[in-house]
């Protein structure tokens, strides 16, 4: 039986105000797990993780709307799992931060003792820790939702192969080449096969998150050959005829002009080099969609179907426009399983509407969703990518 905490004694474990408590509550962000037959609220332990997840979030900069969202499902083991470790990360990136600030003060320090000239643009770091808390919450929210998707694929996919490892065998990779990949995410291409890179490559990640980027820095580790860069794929920072292979792995239905990031790649390719842009149709993954409608006809998982903009169907044709020699190579895939919660955690990790809607009716979903899958589940794959070459 699990210990349970009256208000007070609650809020005092927490080194929280009981006023504190009984807000959260009236925003439906902490409910207590039990009530007396008088109607005092009583709480356990259990609502100690939901509580260090809420006042973490509200440190990171996020507003209490969307914490609320963020934590539905907080009592489940393994959502409440995998926001602990990305908190982790997130907090080494803190710490990093403010070691940073820490040595900009001393030497700082150091130099007005000595009368010597300051440094002052080593100060201007102390300035940037409200930016650089904003920056946290916005990483903490994609991190969130990319380890949700990595969950489902990597646990639950039918070939073994992986899809990062199919899509690497099929670059033409050459030592001595210049490779840029933008939208690079983690880095999971390359960290997931830096043992095969051929010898003297020179690779080029960018994203426009910072946050994303660091990421992608821890799991690639000290490689020479890398290098970062925080950029917009719609403006490249190079000059024309810079790199012989460019990559876009499920990140150009994302741009808001299509055509002028392709124009992009197209300038800073060599003649003859070749873009490598992968993305899905209709039919990937619509279980989950029919699942979720089957439960809310609201709920829109996406606002926009990015699969229209740029797809498995329209895809060679908008690069038949830049490039030469246009091919599609799918990717055989499926996913199955009979377990709700990776499910579930991809679902909330989605653009859409779900969460809001979800909100009030979790426990509701939780169930519809764990009668749906427990004797087997299909979700339907349809992957691949496109290459081209430099007209």
């Amino acid at each position: 039986m699990p210990t349970y905490y009256t208000s007070g004694e609650f809020a005092e474990k927490a080194h929280v105000s009981i006023r504190t408590i009984r807000y959260y509550d009236q925003k439906n962000l902490l409910k207590p797990s039990a009530y007396t037959s008088g109607g005092a609220r009583r709480y356990t332990d259990r609502d100690f993780a939901k509580l260090q997840q809420i006042l973490l979030l509200k440190y990171l900069g996020f507003s209490l709307s969307d914490i609320r969202e963020m934590t539905i499902g907080s009592g489940d083991e393994q959502l409440l799992l995998d926001s602990l470790q990305i908190q982790k990360k997130l907090i080494q990136e803190r710490l990093k931060q403010m070691e940073n600030v820490s040595q900009a003060i001393e030497s700082t320090t150091e130099a007005l003792k000595e009368n010597q000239k300051v440094d002052w643009s080593k100060m201007l770091d102390l300035m940037q820790l409200t930016a650089q808390t904003q920056s946290l919450s916005t990483q903490y929210q994609n991190a969130t939702n990319i380890a949700a998707r990595i969950r489902l694929h990597r646990d639950y996919s039918t070939n073994q192969a992986g899809w990062f490892p199919w899509l690497f065998q099929h670059l033409d990779l050459k030592p001595g080449m210049k490779v840029l990949e933008i939208g690079a995410g983690n880095g999971a291409l390359w960290s997931q096969n830096i043992t095969q890179l051929p010898q003297g490559l020179t690779i080029i990640l960018s994203d426009i998150s910072e946050g994303i980027l660091a990421d992608a820095k821890r799991e690639i580790g000290e490689q020479s050959q890398f290098q970062y860069g925080v950029f917009n794929a719609e403006k490249i920072p190079f000059v024309d005829n810079t790199f012989d292979i460019v990559i876009a792995n499920h990140m150009l239905f994302y741009c808001n002009d299509i055509d002028q990031a392709l124009k992009e790649v197209q300038r800073i390719l060599k003649p003859g080099g070749l873009i490598y842009c992968s993305t899905y149709s209709q039919q990937h993954m619509h279980e989950i969609t029919d699942l979720v409608q089957s439960f809310d006809s609201n709920i829109v998982l996406s606002s926009t179907n990015l699969y229209d903009r740029f797809g498995l169907k329209n895809g060679g044709e908008i690069l038949e426009k830049y490039f030469n020699n246009v091919k599609l190579y799918k990717y055989e895939d499926s996913i199955e399983l009979s377990t709700a919660a990776p499910i579930i955690s991809y679902i909330l990790s989605c653009h859409g509407n779900q969460n809001s809607i979800l909100l009030d009716h979790y426990q509701e979903f939780k169930q519809f969703v764990e009668n749906k899958v427990k004797d087997g589940f299909h979700i339907t794959k349809d992957v691949g990518f496109f290459v081209g070459k430099k007209k």
